[in-house]
């Protein structure tokens, strides 16, 4: 194995799992409003679908590069269901128990979102074409690739998850709540301004 090529991975892998983006934000914003153990599903989903995307694009890397403008459309429609994931953590505000069991986010939508998530193909294209041989060449060592990037992701959003959890007990007022749903909401909108330009 290559040092300075795995070293290269590793510091790509960590600065794009732990940075801002749909997830991260969508698990901070989740996490403000149901804690940490009620976005634990929504993390598993995210875990099933982030790895099925990365084993995907390992395997039809050369069909992606060919079909740009297909995936460029993905990422429009990816765009507007984070945009609307955002609207509505925005327009919500402090909720009971009870609300909170109908209104969590599920394993489902974790997966979706990787469908649509610009940033996670980036993230598996720029993986697969520039560190795709980290492990050796065939599918067996793109699969290995995904798994040691598996590694950084769950981190990361767990991360972003008990970073929203603890929002959360700071801002235990109706109003506070609101506010910190109305920031984290508009935070999920400029991601997905952001993944359009």
């Amino acid at each position: 194995m290559d040092s300075e090529l795995l070293a290269q991975f590793l510091v790509f892998t960590i600065a794009m799992c732990f940075s801002p983006g749909p997830n991260n934000i969508l698990c901070a914003a989740h996490g403000s409003q149901h804690g940490f153990k009620g976005t634990l599903p929504l993390i598993s989903g995210m875990a099933l679908g982030w790895s099925a995307l990365g084993i995907f694009v390992g395997g039809a890397t050369v069909f992606i590069e060919k079909n740009q403008s297909f995936f460029d459309l993905l990422t429009y429609f990816g765009a507007i269901y984070i945009a609307y994931l955002g609207y509505q953590v925005f327009k919500s505000s402090s909720i009971s128990d009870d609300e909170q069991k109908s209104t969590r986010l599920g394993p489902i939508t974790g997966i979706i979102l990787q469908i649509v998530n610009g940033k996670a193909w980036i993230h598996f294209l720029v993986l697969m074409t520039q560190f795709g041989l980290l492990f050796g060449p065939g599918f067996g060592a793109k699969v290995m690739l995904v798994g040691l990037n598996l590694i950084f992701g769950l981190p990361a959003v767990m991360t972003w998850a008990g970073f929203g959890t603890q929002l959360r007990k700071l801002f235990t007022t109706t109003k506070s709540a609101t506010l910190l749903n109305r920031g984290m909401g508009f935070s999920l909108i400029v991601v997905a301004i952001w993944i359009v330009v």
